[in-house]
């Protein structure tokens, strides 16, 4: 053999699943060895990689458990409210009616006017869903959920929320209320989801905000003034259930894309 010319035999290689390597060192361990391997270092539950599988876990599971929901109807509300509040009793009615009319009722699965539309709704025979959250402060599923899913992130918990929902209901609520709400209004008027309807439940409560988004944002040009049309504010439970049931979607549904 020419001194000029190199033998490939003469450095070895080596595959490392389906990638062929010239290696600048020898290994003496290969992947199933070194996951068969006994260890205590756990740091890899907390890298990204692993979150990663979680996550994708976590969507898993909820699409399996809500997959072959009825036509349902989310209702967002306050978790600090008391069984006594007036606002609590309309909860149970809100619930109830919907139930009746053949929706199963989707919330956010805590206390308070998470509890009430649960409540009304299982009381009255219909399907009632809660989607918990992991938090800092223990809380668990209300006991009027017949069907419950726990997350972890809540990004996830937010899909699950609008995925398999024709209609959303705002009860009066705080930070996490407005973050649903707004999420809600941004995707339909951006054309994200289909035009479901969306209501604001109680005018006492909400008629400052719509107050201020027609002045300010409408106002300053801000949104269009056909964009407060997304919503509609009542204080009347059947006006608000017979809003969601005459509803037809904008958009026809999607179905099979990515």
């Amino acid at each position: 053999m020419s001194e000029n010319k190199v033998d490939p035999y003469s450095s070895p290689r080596q595959l490392r699943g389906p990638v062929l390597v010239r290696p600048k060192s020898k290994s003496d361990s290969t992947y199933d060895y070194r996951l068969l391997a006994p260890s205590k270092n756990t740091e890899w539950m907390h890298d990204d990689t692993w979150r990663t599988l979680r996550i994708q876990a976590e969507f898993v599971s909820a699409f399996d458990a809500l997959a072959t929901l009825p036509p349902a109807v989310t209702v967002f509300g306050s978790a600090r409210v008391d069984q006594d509040s007036p606002v609590y009793a309309q909860g149970l009615e809100l619930g109830a009616e919907l139930a009746k009319n053949g929706f199963a009722v989707v919330t956010g699965g805590g206390p308070g006017l998470m509890e009430a539309p649960n409540r009304g709704c299982s009381e009255a025979g219909g399907l009632s869903v809660g989607l918990g959250i992991e938090l800092p402060h223990e809380q668990h599923l209300n006991p009027w959920v017949d069907l419950g899913v726990n997350f972890r992130y809540f990004f996830v918990r937010k899909v699950m929320l609008l995925k398999y929902s024709r209609g959303f209901i705002c009860l009066p609520g705080g930070f996490g209320t407005l973050d649903e709400l707004f999420e809600v209004l941004c995707l339909v008027q951006n054309s994200k989801m289909n035009n479901y309807p969306i209501v604001l439940l109680g005018s006492d409560f909400w008629a400052g905000l719509v107050d201020w988004l027609q002045q300010r944002l409408v106002g300053e040009g801000l949104i269009d003034a056909a964009d407060m049309d997304i919503f509609l504010l009542t204080d009347s439970v059947s006006e608000a259930v017979e809003h969601i049931m005459r509803f037809q979607p904008r958009n026809p549904e999607v179905n099979g894309a990515c």
